[in-house]
């Protein structure tokens, strides 16, 4: 079986949270024995992608491949051409859209990565309002084409698979789930990072206003100020997704930047992981700071209700008093479970589970 995969997510950011997915499914792809790989992109003409992926003769800036007239061009004029010219068995576009526009060529399956609609849903986060309507008349159209043609869909969580079949319910049939792959870190415990303090909480994720982080950062502050319990807050991301008056609080820290090796040590030291998103697809970093044996505090609703285990504290994303009362509640808690607990409700996202997934899907879609 011959599969090509969509890297163009893998090669404009490769340290997104997309991207690594899209180099999840690469690596659990080449895995299987009766399938042949290929990766298709876009990339500069002198960059290094161009040696192990196709791409078109012409040169893409990466700052400017997610630009509709850049996308019309590779998905109208490249992706069909190249289709039919490597006999590809099976099309996988990783990144809520990107399926090829025309004729499917005969014999061909296609497979779409719906990672969220919030796209559709949710207010996102850009410079104007009108480049926002732009961008959410066009992605409709694009999530719309895709889901259209689409032979499956296959979606991260349960919740994604719902929200799909509510906006499109003529395509149910379609939806799939295969959630996202949560690799363990491997290797011995990192040392605690430098210039944070001994007891930190943390949170990951600062930038979309669906991460809901003013009003967290909001209501952390104003705990802090009452309870000394309330430990200081560590943040992975820039201090310019938040209004000004929240960047420079006393006790807030921010990291960005940061290693899977400086990701996995803020995980490791941190006494608690903060996901108080109003919406999530999945919830990478709850899995990963629970595979560190790490607790974890989540809003409800999203999928944030699937991915973290029944002992996980959990509160109402736009209450502040269910958001202070959990604030305060784990900042006195004097129980913590027990870490192996954790690590083993994280291991039904790591490998050997995403793999079997992904061949019975894979089986399906073929038989």
């Amino acid at each position: 079986m011959r599969v090509a995969l969509d890297y163009r997510a893998a090669t404009v950011a490769p340290s997104s949270g997309i991207a690594r997915q899209v180099k999840a499914l690469e690596q659990a792809l080449r895995a299987r024995a009766d399938t042949e790989l290929l990766l298709v992109s876009e990339a500069p003409l002198e960059h290094v992608q161009r040696q192990s992926a196709l791409c078109p003769p012409w040169p893409s800036p990466l700052d400017g491949v997610q630009r509709p007239g850049v996308r019309l061009r590779f998905e109208r004029k490249f992706l069909p051409a190249i289709l039919r010219e490597q006999s590809v068995d099976l099309y996988i576009a990783t990144a809520n859209m990107g399926l090829p526009i025309g004729h499917k060529p005969a014999g061909t399956r296609y497979v779409l990565i719906l990672h969220d609609l919030f796209q559709l849903t949710q207010r996102n986060f850009h410079r104007s309002r009108l480049k926002a309507l732009a961008y959410r008349l066009i992605d409709a159209v694009s999530i719309a084409w895709s889901i259209w043609i689409a032979d499956e869909v296959w979606c991260p969580s349960r919740f994604s698979c719902r929200e799909a079949a509510r906006l499109f319910p003529w395509a149910r049939p379609k939806f799939f789930v295969l959630n996202n792959l949560v690799p363990e870190f491997q290797g011995p415990p990192s040392p605690r990072p430098e210039g944070l303090p001994e007891r930190y909480w943390l949170a990951v994720g600062t930038r979309e206003p669906r991460k809901n982080m003013p009003f967290f950062i909001e209501q952390w502050q104003r705990c802090r100020t009452e309870n000394a319990d309330v430990p200081e807050l560590v943040l992975v991301g820039h201090a310019s997704d938040l209004p000004a008056h929240l960047g420079n609080l006393p006790g807030l820290h921010w990291v960005n930047g940061v290693s899977d090796e400086q990701l996995q040590a803020l995980y490791q030291h941190a006494d608690c992981l903060w996901q108080p998103s109003y919406a999530e697809g999945f919830g990478l970093p709850v899995v990963e700071a629970l595979g560190q044996g790490t607790p974890v505090a989540v809003a409800r609703g999203s999928a944030l209700d699937e991915v973290a285990p029944p002992s996980a504290r959990r509160f109402d994303a736009r209450d502040r008093a269910s958001l202070r009362s959990a604030l305060i509640e784990q900042a006195q808690a004097s129980d913590r479970p027990a870490p192996d607990t954790l690590r083993e409700w994280a291991r039904q996202f790591a490998e050997p589970a995403y793999r079997q997934r992904l061949d019975t899907l894979l089986t399906g879609l073929f038989h």
